[in-house]
C-alpha cells in the first residue's frame, strides 16, 4: 500500500488548507455512494480522496466548484429583466381617469354620514360563539 501525503497532493492544490476542504468534502462524497475513480486497496475514504487528487483522476477546480455549489444556501436564478416598453404601453392605457362627473349614479366616494356608517356597521353579523375558545 502506497501512502499519500500532502506533498503528494501540494503540486495539484497550491494551498493546504484548500487541498484539505476539497479532500474532506470528496472523502463525504465517497462515504455518501459517490463513484471512486481509482482502486480503493483496502483504503478509508479521505486517503482515496488524497490519492485521486493525486493522481489528478478528479479536477481540482471541478472538486472545487462542487464544493461551493454544496454550500451555497440560496442559489440565484437569472431571470429575464422586465421589457419597460411594456410597463410605459401599460400606464398610457390606465391614465385614462374618469372624472367625478362622469361617476355613475348612486356611486359617491367620500360622502358617508355618521348615521349611514352606524346603519352599516349594525347590520353585520358577528361570528357565532363556539365552546372551543
Amino acid at each position: 500500500m502506497a501512502r499519500v501525503t500532502v506533498e503528494d497532493c501540494i503540486d495539484k492544490v497550491d494551498n493546504r488548507f484548500e487541498l484539505v476542504l476539497l479532500a474532506s468534502h470528496r472523502a463525504r462524497q465517497i462515504s455518501q455512494g459517490g463513484q471512486i475513480t481509482i482502486s480503493r486497496d483496502n483504503d478509508k475514504n479521505p486517503v482515496v480522496a488524497l490519492r485521486e487528487i493525486a493522481d489528478e483522476t478528479l479536477s481540482p477546480g471541478d472538486l472545487k466548484e462542487d464544493l461551493i455549489h454544496s454550500l451555497q444556501k440560496h442559489v440565484e436564478v437569472d431571470e429575464p429583466e422586465p421589457d419597460p416598453e411594456r410597463y410605459l404601453q401599460t400606464a398610457e392605457t390606465t391614465e385614462e381617469v374618469v372624472a367625478e362627473d362622469d361617476q355613475p349614479e348612486g356611486v359617491s366616494f367620500g360622502s358617508m354620514s355618521e348615521e349611514e356608517l352606524l346603519a352599516g356597521i349594525e347590520g353585520l353579523v358577528p361570528p357565532e360563539k363556539s365552546d372551543d375558545y
